[in-house]
């Protein structure tokens, strides 16, 4: 942290002597009129010149040229030149990238006094998105309506360059650095003895992961409606799709945030769910050892008979109806090694799940019922037909593994194995917290502007569209603190830490998708802007779909993946110029 602040101390002082070092402009030594028609000194010793009476030298050719560079709340640097504007995209591009890395440690900070919920689900993203909704803010926020129209491709290629990036380059490279030998699909934690075989070795994530990346397939909804409504030909037509598409975005944004905030109440919903038909096997396990008759019958059919011969088993009392110290007997005469389990709560579900009368009874029509239901369940999983033993077996060693496997894609581990150093109190730690919020955040106000003008400039002295340039060098200034993070986080090979490094991709991708696009589609309509990036709208599709499409349905991503991820970086740069420069859809 303190190297970061001494890097901005010591930029901040570089800005200042830039300032001091810029031309200063006085009195002209010539008459403006006369300069204008004579450019020979006012006097060489001997010839006799008309003019004012006092001395004037002629003006250079390039100090009018540097006029025409404007500066920034006129004092920051500005330059005409390749090299100048080179060195100004690096410098704002740095200090963009300390916005960021500020604005991350804070929400972390954050996020260990709190905890998850409100502000894991709903700052976190957003705060990880403000960089690059500040630079496309500021984008179509400059002057008059026209220069807006050719900046605002400056936001446009920031937010299809930080998709591609995180969605190809930082995918790519964080499947390689996670990789882990896969057996049966499932990665082996800190085990890499395959090398980079190409199908044996990868990564896994949780099925939690795969939600994430179906979340950020939804999210190109909005790319999807503008993208088909632009067909429409006239004006007011295409400025309503814009408003639709602005629509649609900002409810998805709610909706996200929503989900962001419920999402730990959720897992731990379907968790306990998974935990409870674990239960529920052990105990039909427990039972069918002890049965004097069949489970089933010859058609498949639940066999009541039986059934009733079992609750026999568990009413010790013989008084007809099992009781609930007669359940936890029961619970507790069976061993659950596999799961941590509260024995009070456990009984306590199994009342629930059983007891539909709410009498604080199970008689034997409810038990009955409540075990053909669960019996109906383990005949849905497939079966293996030469598996050994009874069918009643088969059904329970298939519902067995299907739970189990249930259970490891929706807990791969505690929710952090890091132990946290205590940062000198809560309170110096929300201090700390907010105050690096509040500096980030005032890093990416103001200087957003002067990037956005550096980059604009430096287009107009290579004649290289902003879009590449924007594409290209923003993304690395404002996501490189996450990507970073997030290599580093994967290449600790565990299925916890890659589950956490794809998930938080997905994240990042979803919020540029809603939030980002918002701001985007909210400057193009409330400032009449001309929708023309058909092309760019079209690459950030077709990225989402492909990987997203990829990461919904499984959960194992083998090496030979990564190099899908990275052809699809020159791909989406080849495309937008086919489609821009060739065929002229621009």
């Amino acid at each position: 942290m303190s190297k970061h602040l001494t890097l901005s101390f010591l930029l901040l002082l570089l800005f200042f002597f830039l300032i001091l070092c810029d031309p200063s402009y006085g009195r002209f030594i010539t008459h403006r009129t006369y300069f204008s028609l004579s450019s020979d000194l006012v006097s060489d010793g001997v010839q006799q010149l008309r003019g004012p009476p006092y001395l004037a030298l002629n003006r250079s050719s390039s100090f009018s040229a540097e006029s025409t560079c404007e500066q920034t709340y006129g004092f920051l640097p500005c330059t005409t030149t390749i090299l100048g504007n080179i060195f100004l995209i690096l410098v704002y591009g740095y200090l963009m990238f300390l916005s960021a890395t500020y604005l991350s440690n804070g929400s972390e900070l954050l996020l260990e006094i709190l905890g998850p919920g409100i502000i894991g689900g709903l700052f976190l993203p957003i705060l990880g998105a403000l960089p690059d909704a500040m630079l496309i803010l500021v984008s179509g926020l400059s002057g008059s309506t026209e220069t807006a129209q050719s900046q605002v491709s400056v936001g446009m290629g920031l937010l299809a360059g930080s998709t591609v990036m995180l969605l190809t380059i930082i995918w790519g490279t964080c499947v390689i650095v996670g990789k882990c030998d896969l057996v049966d699909g499932v990665a082996q934690d800190a085990q890499d003895t395959k090398g980079f075989n190409l199908t044996e070795s990868g990564v896994s994530t949780d099925i939690w992961t795969s939600y994430s990346a179906r979340i950020m397939m939804i999210s190109v909804i909005p790319f999807l409606i503008v993208q088909i409504l632009q067909v429409l030909s006239s004006t007011s037509g295409r400025h309503l799709a814009v408003l639709i598409a602005l629509i649609v975005s900002l409810l998805l944004l709610i909706s996200y945030c929503l989900y962001q905030v419920l999402q730990p109440w959720i897992q731990r919903r379907k968790i306990s769910y998974v935990k409870h038909k674990r239960v529920i096997l052990g105990l039909l396990r427990y039972l069918r050892d002890r049965a004097v008759g069949r489970l089933f019958k010859d058609n498949g059919e639940p066999d009541e008979e039986g059934i009733k011969k079992l609750f026999s088993v568990v009413d010790s009392n013989e008084d007809g109806k099992i009781s609930y110290s007669e359940l936890r007997a029961l619970v507790v005469g069976i061993r659950f090694e596999e799961i941590d389990l509260n024995k009070d709560d456990t009984v306590d579900k199994l009342m629930r799940d059983f007891d539909t009368s709410h009498d604080d009874h199970i008689d034997k029509t409810e038990f009955v019922k409540c075990i053909s239901k669960w019996l109906k369940k383990a005949m849905t999983i497939q079966t293996v037909s030469d598996d050994p033993g009874s069918r009643t077996l088969r059904f329970l060693n298939a519902f067995h593994r299907d739970t189990d496997r249930e259970h490891d894609l929706l807990y791969v581990g505690d929710e952090s194995d890091e132990v946290l150093e205590d940062a000198g109190g809560s309170r110096w730690t929300s201090i700390k917290a907010v105050l690096l919020l509040l500096l980030g955040t005032l890093i990416a106000a103001a200087f957003a502007d002067p990037l956005v003008d550096a980059v604009d400039n430096f287009s107009d002295a290579t004649s290289i569209p902003t879009f590449f340039i924007s594409f290209i060098a923003l993304p690395l200034a404002t996501n490189s603190s996450e990507a970073v993070t997030a290599i580093i986080f994967a290449s600790r090979d565990t299925r916890k830490t890659a589950s956490l490094t794809f998930s938080e991709l997905y994240g990042a991708v979803t919020m540029n998708n809603v939030l980002c696009l918002s701001v985007f589609l909210a400057l193009v309509y409330i400032r009449g802007l001309t929708w023309d990036f058909t092309s760019e709208v079209l690459v950030i599709i077709i990225v989402c779909i492909v990987v997203g499409g990829f990461a919904s349905f499984r959960t194992n991503f083998p090496l030979w993946t990564s190099l899908v991820a990275f052809l699809l970086y020159p791909f989406s740069l080849a495309l937008i110029y086919v489609l821009d420069y060739v065929l002229g859809w621009s």
